[in-house]
């Protein structure tokens, strides 16, 4: 978790006096550097950092934010500047299987993710008990092909309704629309697993146990119209061997599933995760 009392992502072309301006903007506001990683990318030309600092006395992050943007418009910079205890307000999609959808959580209702829940949404109505085990909001969002855009619609009313920062994609078998790739570009993650494109269907962990597969991983992802291909977060393998039965290589799939996209959450919820083209920026 963030160790102090807010957290400045940015990133923007790579000049001398980066480092300096904001630096001394920290040091003119009785701010402390706790934790500072950075990172030049020599192909793009851009410069990427995050800090964790803390302040003197009582600060509003709203003031910083304002005292911040003429730093930022000389730089050319995109930034965030959070509260480091604010939680992302998360609304997270399912359909049938539930795997990843209970480590949130689980994760979430021990204080291992820095984020809200203000509603879990899905296509069916299979987690709907399990959601409000937890205490939370249960919406059932039916989806066939005449009703799409119209579920799709409901989707963004909730995002807006409930001030949704980040959408997940837990197993959510519904593939989006370009237009709502776009709305939602950069705050929806996806989980997948990594035979994608190798094993397609419905039963991409059987078709690996046929050929007799050694590795089984995931990919955490950003959502983009290009189906599975966005901006990666993380990713993750575990062996398997000729001991393992078709139920064990898929229970072994879930567990990286699972694994692979609460790291994914937690990154992008204490704000670890740059945009960088077609690529990220991790900074764990």
């Amino acid at each position: 978790m963030p160790a102090g009392d807010f957290v400045l992502v940015l990133d923007c072309p790579d000049r001398p006096g980066i480092v300096h301006a904001v630096s001394a903007f920290l040091l003119e506001h009785g701010g402390n550097i706790l934790e500072s990683q950075q990172f030049g990318d020599v192909d793009t030309g851009r410069f990427f950092m995050r800090i964790d600092f803390v302040t003197a006395g009582p600060t509003l992050v709203e003031q910083l934010r304002a005292d911040f943007v003429e730093i930022a418009a000389r730089f050319q910079m995109r930034y965030e500047l959070w509260d480091a205890e604010a939680p992302y307000r998360t609304l997270i999609m399912v359909s049938k299987h539930l795997h990843c959808l209970n480590d949130l959580l689980f994760r979430h209702s021990t204080g291992a993710l820095q984020i809200d829940i203000p509603v879990v949404v899905s296509n069916h109505p299979d987690a709907e008990a399990l959601v409000r085990s937890y205490g939370l909001d249960f919406a059932h969002v039916p989806v066939t092909p005449e009703t799409k855009p119209a579920a799709e619609a409901e989707l963004l009313r909730l995002v807006k309704e409930h001030d949704v920062d980040l959408v997940v994609l837990a197993r959510y078998m519904q593939v989006l629309s370009d237009d709502l790739c776009r709305e939602l570009s950069g705050r929806a993650i996806n989980i997948h697993h990594s035979f994608l494109p190798s094993f397609k269907g419905a039963k991409p962990y059987h078709q690996a146990y046929d050929r007799g597969v050694k590795l089984v991983g995931a990919t955490a992802h950003y959502v983009t119209g290009d189906l599975d291909e966005g901006p990666i977060i993380e990713q993750d393998v575990i062996r398997v061997d000729h001991n393992h039965t078709r139920e064990q290589l898929v229970a072994a799939g879930r567990d990286v599933e699972a694994q692979v996209l609460s790291r994914a959450v937690r990154w992008h919820s204490e704000s670890r995760v740059l945009l960088n083209g077609h690529r990220t920026v991790v900074f764990r």
